[in-house]
């Protein structure tokens, strides 16, 4: 399944935004959100086009097929409804005490995986659209219940286009479709880089410092995140980094460079979800 997303990694030019472009802190709030809707938009396209056959070919998702995929993103952006409408509790309280949350997004999946296609994909067209409307209607400085802590509104919508975005992937990659890489992957490269302590903490591993990264971007440009005078730095195409953190491609076949004491554990360690 890795190969065949793997094979289909091919960077093209788009409109992201090059290196040294500021925006102010309310444009950013909206930019992911738009951005978050515009990669549904693109996978929504796609699923809109599938054959009825497509829907039970085999995903990149070990076990899933692609209905089983949409499935998934469905139960997780009503989740993310429920977040936002502040329903009482965390909406992973259904999660046993030793489960994780892969271990629970699998359960759920399988308990409606008969639902027939037609009405898993209407199911999802509506909760993504209502999933984002709810994140935008969060006042500043809400805290949402996700996973396992709380997260702003656009660190929520940054995680959930990157799910979309990695399960597109998933979908795209073994029947065949394009899926080129946008500008949008600037905002998984930062949630990537970002989450590197909870990453090395997750490994049961300890940073000797900290970690840049100098990341091309599909445009042409560079993406530079992370501290300036970090001791370790990861260089190479930011549609790899993005893979690796996605856990959609092996850091050995990336084409990244990794320096310093952190590097080379930074890349075995990299994410962009919780266990």
């Amino acid at each position: 399944m890795m190969d065949a997303v793997t094979r289909q990694y091919k960077p093209v030019r788009d409109d992201s935004r090059a290196k040294g472009t500021t925006m102010a802190a309310a444009d950013q709030r909206t930019a992911v959100y738009d951005d978050l809707a515009a990669e549904q938009d693109r996978l929504e396209q796609v699923l809109g086009g599938l054959a009825a056959a497509d829907w039970d070919r085999p995903s990149g998702a070990a076990g899933w097929r692609v209905r089983d995929v949409v499935l998934h993103l469905a139960q997780t952006e009503e989740l993310v409804i429920a977040s936002a409408s502040g329903e009482a509790g965390s909406p992973f309280g259904r999660r046993s005490d030793d489960e994780s949350i892969d271990d629970l997004a699998g359960r759920l999946v399988t308990a409606e995986r008969d639902t027939p296609a037609g009405e898993t994909y209407q199911r999802w067209r509506t909760a993504r659209r209502g999933a984002v409307g709810a994140l935008r209607r969060c006042p500043p400085g809400t805290r949402l219940p996700w996973a396992t802590t709380t997260l702003s509104p656009t660190t929520l919508a940054t995680t959930r286009l990157a799910e979309h975005w990695a399960h597109g992937l998933d979908i795209t990659a073994p029947l065949g479709i394009p899926y080129p890489d946008t500008g949008r992957l600037r905002h998984v490269a930062w949630l990537a880089t970002r989450t590197l302590p909870y990453a090395f903490m997750a490994a049961g591993q300890t940073a000797a410092g900290t970690v840049r990264c100098s990341l091309a971007a599909p445009d042409g440009g560079t993406w530079e995140l992370g501290p300036d005078d970090a001791g370790s730095v990861i260089t190479g195409p930011a549609g790899a980094f993005c893979r690796v953190a996605a856990q959609r491609l092996d850091p050995a076949g990336s084409g990244l460079t990794a320096t310093g004491p952190d590097g080379a554990a930074a890349l075995r360690v990299l994410r962009t979800y919780a266990a």
